[in-house]
């Protein structure tokens, strides 16, 4: 029976182990409040390109504003007292030059002047951090980027715990791999990592950049980080992706899916041996299947290298059956 064979030859095969990864962005800022209050305009739309510095929205400043113009009417009221204590002192030097005042009396009126001038310097400090404090009651864009999503509403009160929207640079990710506990002593830095869709095509080649010296007590993983370079922006932020983790590579033998049968769970391939005279027999094989490769299986075991792998008519063979084997 004429057969077509194809002659098993030692390939490299990657030690790779697949995950679930999380992309995360370095470049992407949540955008949360630094004062309380009730939003009274929202100045940018989920989408929107923003620069940096660009306002995003506002918050109910007038309380915060009334409290500004004490501060400041405070700050009045002590210069008016500090401009007075000056006089004093100034009328004392002159009065005490002509002796008409004791030292004592000078030295009361500098107290009162350095006293007057502290608390001066006091209620300053207060107006400018109040000043400051106002200013937040404007939310600007810390960088810039695209607006994502944006949660709230006018009118809606908010804490500094509430997060108001993100502001996204487009650009490199990073996948968070996290590795069992089992294969840590595998990991090394600048080991290969694919990122693969749903078709095991592959979107990224990238390398370890980052091994958490730590494991994950909930989990028992250990955190791995990749960087990619999502020049297309195929890839989004907070996505899930398969990640192939590649620990090594080693030389196996490989043949075509379609020239394995299984049978009980057993693996068996036919291979065309020779015999004395130049006759070929075909002989079923046991096999210990590793990876698969593309369209063939990785053989762990049953088959070397230079064996004639039967990879047509296999339905029809028989163990011990004499075939003519063609390339």
């Amino acid at each position: 029976m004429p057969v077509k064979v194809m002659e098993a030859r030692t390939v490299p095969v990657s030690d790779a182990t697949e995950y679930v990864a999380t992309l995360k962005s370095r470049d992407s800022a949540v955008i949360m409040p630094q004062v309380e209050g009730q939003v009274t305009q929202i100045l940018v739309h989920s989408g929107q390109r923003v620069e940096a510095g660009a306002p995003l929205m506002n918050i109910d400043p007038l309380k915060q504003q009334a409290t500004v113009q004490s501060q400041e009417s405070a700050r009045a009221a002590q210069q008016a007292t500090l401009n007075w204590t000056k006089q004093q002192y100034e009328r004392a030097q002159g009065l005490a030059t002509a002796g008409v005042v004791s030292k004592q009396d000078l030295d009361q009126a500098k107290s009162a002047m350095d006293a007057a001038q502290a608390q001066m310097s006091a209620l300053d400090a207060q107006v400018r951090e109040q000043e400051v404090q106002l200013h937040y009651y404007k939310v600007v864009a810390p960088r810039g980027g695209i607006v994502g999503d944006v949660p709230v509403r006018v009118g809606d009160r908010v804490t500094t715990a509430t997060q108001l929207t993100t502001v996204d640079q487009p650009g490199s990710l990073e996948a968070y791999v996290y590795v069992p506990i089992e294969h840590s002593s595998q990991l090394k830095m600048n080991l290969p990592v694919q990122i693969l869709d749903s078709d095991d095509k592959v979107l990224a080649d990238t390398r370890v950049t980052f091994i958490s010296p730590q494991v994950d007590n909930t989990t028992q993983t250990v955190l791995v980080k990749a960087s990619i370079t999502n020049g297309n922006d195929a890839l989004r932020q907070s996505q899930f992706v398969r990640a192939r983790v590649v620990f090594g590579t080693h030389q196996n033998p490989q043949v075509p899916i379609l020239a394995v049968s299984r049978l009980a769970g057993q693996y068996f391939a036919f291979v065309a041996e020779p015999q004395n005279g130049g006759s070929f027999l075909a002989r079923q094989r046991p096999l210990k299947i590793g990876q698969t490769v593309g369209n063939d299986y990785e053989v762990q075991d049953g088959i070397k290298p230079g064996d004639k792998v039967i990879v047509s008519g296999t339905q029809f063979l028989l163990d011990g059956v004499p075939v003519i084997p063609q390339s």
